[in-house]
């Protein structure tokens, strides 16, 4: 957050590559139901379902990790 001249706080609204990053994560997990919705096949002695939610708990916090070093990289630093 940055100060402006009046003295309030100014929010910088997020770049679309980040707000991408986000949202696959969610569109995995909720919206791909129909696509992955059976037992077999196994996959490391797992159902395909949830061997397909556990990858995204681990790959969810990566993606939001690239978008927060989007967000903070030196050249959005000078936006306002």
């Amino acid at each position: 957050m940055r100060e402006s001249p009046t003295g309030r706080a100014t929010v910088k609204s997020p770049s679309s590559g980040a707000l991408l990053l986000a949202v696959i994560p969610f569109m995995a997990m909720c919206f791909s139901v129909p696509l992955w919705d059976r037992i077999d096949p196994m996959v490391l002695g797992l159902p395909f379902n949830l061997f397909w939610l556990m990858s995204w708990i681990v790959l969810t916090p990566v993606c939001m990790w690239v978008a927060y070093r989007i967000e903070s990289a030196p050249d959005r630093q000078g936006e306002a």
